[in-house]
């Protein structure tokens, strides 16, 4: 390892002149180099990015996998470089336990089939969980975890430069100031002063070295003597005493006025060097802090993306739901003789609209279970009073010959029969009459 003694002590005492200058800015005791405004934006509008797109990136995590364990053993394999393992949802994990339940209580049972039917669906989901998940990680957490541990690591790196860049440039200013003011002050001074205490006279040794012709040495001589303009005394002083006679004053010369000079220049030098450099990572800070337009046009592609897989989704959910819903409506006795309707839901016109508002018409003669009412529809004739118009939401394909197929946005007629399942109505269109799933409807007023 080579070790250099004069890097190391170079490094340290850059680094404590730093550390100076940012606590007597802090404390008011000295000048700071300000920043443009549009400079100080860029900043904020930076820090305001990293700052939300990290609480964006912690929620979405949270909503993907709400165990936090789960979160932390995934944060540690993707630290080791590793493979996530494979791991069950809690949509097929549900299923897993139905599926089993069932195979135990007997699977012919009507408790036993419905728990097959169900276990099917909730396997599907926990797959389009699984699907959802693995999207959404890498179309809108992978670019946010990207730019935190890429991008900006890249300009707080350069930053930090901008801001050791800037001290420097003050500590200059603060040097050249100082050189400046000690140039005025010794042009100021005179030639020679005298720097012997009147109280004080020379000993008896020095006293021997002076007499009435002596005079003080020449500036070349004082130089090579005290080499860097240092104001030595001539002489050893002793306190004043009667028994000896006082000696002539003790003469000294000032600092040589060329040294501040050549001080001055080196000041201006450094500070000519420091405020290039600044001015240079000045920009090219800013061309990374004007960078961060374009991560913000980048986030929004990936939230629509995200959107679009929630999206999809979502509408999965309510597919398989809605299979689910239908077989288990063909199931004798699931449903039909429910006395409390339920509740479909709500439309984005008419909130309060329920299956339970639905007339009902009075009871026909002859009327065969639910389960065979597809034989009997036709004779059915929609009653006088009591029916209402429902507009479609989606499209609906007839299962069997007993439901009615229909268009979205197309109004159709519908009302309800005693005994009917309350998540089912009696549509008619013209000439045409079946059943029709109340969610699939919004009913008019």
């Amino acid at each position: 390892m080579d070790f250099n003694m004069k890097k190391l002590a170079s490094d340290a005492g850059i680094f404590f002149t730093r550390a100076v200058q940012f606590t007597e800015e802090k404390f008011g005791q000295a000048e700071k180099t300000e920043l443009d405004a549009h400079f100080e934006n860029l900043l904020t509008r930076a820090d305001s990015t990293r700052n939300w797109t990290e609480k964006i990136l912690r929620q979405t995590e949270v909503l993907l996998q709400p165990n936090p364990s789960a979160r932390v053993e995934e944060f540690l394999y993707e630290k080791l470089d590793r493979k996530v393992p494979s791991r069950v949802t809690n949509g097929e994990l549900l299923a897993q336990y139905m599926a089993e339940a069932a195979s135990e209580l007997g699977p012919t049972t009507p408790y036993g089939k419905t728990l097959i039917k169900v276990a099917e669906a909730e396997k599907l989901l926990g797959g389009a969980e699984r699907d959802f998940i693995h999207t959404a990680s890498i179309n809108f957490l992978t670019p946010l975890r990207n730019f935190l541990e890429g991008d900006w690591k890249t300009i707080s790196k350069e930053r930090r430069l901008l801001q050791n860049r800037r001290l420097d440039l003050d500590a200059c200013k603060a040097r050249l100031k100082k050189a400046k003011a000690a140039e005025a002050k010794a042009t100021t001074v005179p030639d020679f002063q005298e720097t012997r205490p009147r109280n004080y006279i020379l000993s008896a040794s020095a006293s021997a070295t002076l007499d009435d012709t002596s005079c003080p040495p020449s500036w070349s001589e004082w130089e090579e003597k005290y080499p860097g303009g240092w104001r030595l005394p001539c002489f050893f002083l002793l306190p004043l005493n009667p028994s000896v006679t006082q000696a002539r004053g003790c003469l000294s010369l000032p600092k040589n006025r060329k040294l501040w000079n050549d001080e001055v220049d080196k000041a201006e030098q450094e500070l000519r060097v420091a405020q290039t450099e600044f001015d240079r990572q000045a920009e090219v800070t800013r061309l990374l802090l004007e960078g961060i337009s374009s991560t913000h046009v980048n986030h929004l592609r990936c939230l629509h993306e995200f959107i679009e897989s929630q999206t999809t989704y979502y509408a999965q959910c309510y597919r398989h739901m809605l299979d689910l819903q239908k077989q288990l409506g063909r199931f004798p006795g699931t449903f039909v003789g429910t006395t409390e309707p339920a509740s479909p839901p709500l439309s984005s016109t008419s909130p309060t609209t329920s299956a339970a508002t639905m007339p009902v018409v009075p009871s026909v003669a002859g009327l065969v279970p639910p389960g065979e009412a597809a034989l009997c529809l036709e004779e059915v004739a929609p009653p006088a009073s009591g029916t209402r118009k429902a507009r479609v939401l989606y499209d609906y394909e007839a299962a069997d010959s007993s439901e009615l197929a229909l268009l979205a946005d197309e109004l159709i007629t519908v009302y309800s029969l005693p005994g009917m399942d309350p998540d089912w109505l009696i549509g008619e269109r013209g000439n045409k009459k079946g059943k029709v799933p109340v969610t699939y409807l919004e009913l008019l007023s």
